[in-house]
């Protein structure tokens, strides 16, 4: 194991959270319109990137977010929410490939999923 990854139970990943990003996020990819809203309301989306890659999984409920630490240490997809200007915007990360590398995140409105 390499000195930049820490195997830890997924309660313990709350530790990690502000230190490093947690996982690589791949092709970035946004729909067009969380783009628009985006900028309309000046909001950055590497602001809620860097969130999304250091844990901050937004308006996940518990479980979820429980799902999303155990899905850092096993390479499993990640999904945050976020309400920018009262629109939720989901940030998926795909699984991992069999090399351990994420393929792509894309920031996109719960209805265009």
């Amino acid at each position: 194991m390499s000195n930049d990854k820490v195997s830890v139970p997924a309660q313990d990943v709350q530790a990690l959270k502000t230190y490093k990003p947690l996982f690589e996020l791949g092709q970035i990819v946004a729909t067009r319109a969380v783009l628009s809203h985006m900028e309309e309301h000046a909001v950055f989306p590497a602001a809620l990137l860097s969130r999304h890659q250091h844990g901050d999984w937004g308006n996940v409920d518990p479980e979820d977010a429980k799902a999303n630490d155990q899905a850092v240490l096993s390479g499993a997809r990640v999904m945050s929410s976020f309400t920018v200007a009262h629109l939720v915007v989901w940030i998926i990360t795909e699984s991992s490939t069999g090399e351990g590398k994420r393929a792509s995140t894309c920031l996109l409105f719960p209805e265009e999923y």
